[in-house]
């Protein structure tokens, strides 16, 4: 049996959460379960997230688990990069 590629994979509830909180922060039209936590956030391969999103969901997340994630910092590009990299960031540093 192959798997199917149109699927995304399951997502963790952790991983649900932060979907969750990203859907919802940018108004994504899509549901949190239909996000492959590989896929890229930004760009025409992925969800076609904006700077404007960053910042949107950026300051959801800063007032939900108390992190800080500012664009000029040059690892915001690989926190920004897909579900996988943003949750296992909030994980490690949410103060709430």
């Amino acid at each position: 049996m192959t798997a199917d590629k149109t699927r995304p994979s399951p997502l963790s509830d952790w991983q649900r959460e932060i979907a969750t909180v990203l859907v919802h922060a940018v108004k994504l039209r899509r549901p949190p379960d239909g996000i492959d936590p590989d896929e890229p956030l930004f760009g025409d391969q992925g969800l076609g997230l904006d700077s404007i999103d960053a910042l949107e969901l950026s300051l959801e997340l800063s007032k939900r688990y108390g992190i800080q994630i500012q664009a000029d910092r040059a690892e915001s590009q690989e926190i920004f990069r897909n579900l996988n990299q943003l949750s296992l960031y909030v994980a490690q540093n949410r103060t709430r």
